[in-house]
């Protein structure tokens, strides 16, 4: 019996620590696990980051809670201007979410080649030459601050620019290596065999994401430790 209510207790906390992080932050689960460098220095491969509805708290010129980094160095989050946030791209809720920095907004058919930092656009040298220009539609050109080009650009970008009801909400704050522990849980559990009830072999379901070439920060949304 003893055994039995320290097992219950102690999945009491947890669920009672979980329930109270997300009245906070506004969002399930409210920790991810970062799987890779493309946010480097500012948060690195297998942080846990805390994430909170962009609604909550914005800051300063926000678009639907959302600062850019093109709103100038008056507001700043993991030492660089603008907001950090978590999305899906292409609005896809299937593929892992996405953690950049928010460097603009801009307005759907806008020709926003002149806006754009020349060190973050590859080799365009007009709007016809760099992708999603004119905007198909109003969103955020992101960028991993690790990377050298916008999530926008390339021959396949990362994503679309991205809408506002692709933005699952915002980076707060970050544990160093505590993710590392969802993360090696979830890569065990993707290289273990499964065998189903006809015989053959399968690969288990467990999330993973592979970075891709194009150096994304994947985020595994399923709640850390």
């Amino acid at each position: 019996m003893v055994y039995v209510t320290d097992i219950v207790s102690s999945a009491g906390s947890v669920l009672l620590v979980g329930m109270l992080l997300f009245a906070i932050s506004g969002v399930w689960p409210p920790l991810v696990a970062i799987e890779s460098p493309s946010m480097d220095p500012h948060i690195k491969e297998g942080d846990l980051v805390f994430v909170m509805d962009e609604d909550r708290f914005s800051g300063p010129a926000d678009h639907h809670g959302v600062v850019t980094a093109a709103n100038g160095d008056s507001y700043r989050k993991f030492q660089h201007p603008g907001d950090v946030i978590v999305y899906k791209p292409d609005g896809n809720g299937r593929q892992t979410p996405i953690i950049h920095r928010a460097m603009l907004w801009v307005e759907a058919d806008e020709n926003w080649y002149d806006r754009a930092n020349e060190n973050y656009i590859g080799s365009a040298n007009n709007c016809e030459q760099l992708t999603s220009c004119p905007a198909d539609h109003a969103g955020f050109i992101t960028k991993g601050d690790n990377n050298g080009r916008y999530d926008q650009v390339g021959t396949t970008p990362i994503s679309d620019p991205v809408k506002p009801g692709w933005v699952v909400g915002t980076a707060e704050l970050r544990v160093p290596l505590l993710g590392q522990v969802r993360l090696q849980w979830n890569r065990a559990g993707a290289t273990a065999p499964a065998t189903n009830e006809t015989g053959p072999t399968a690969t288990n379901g467990t999330e993973l994401t592979v970075t891709n070439e194009t150096g994304t920060a994947a985020v595994n949304t399923t709640v850390a430790g």
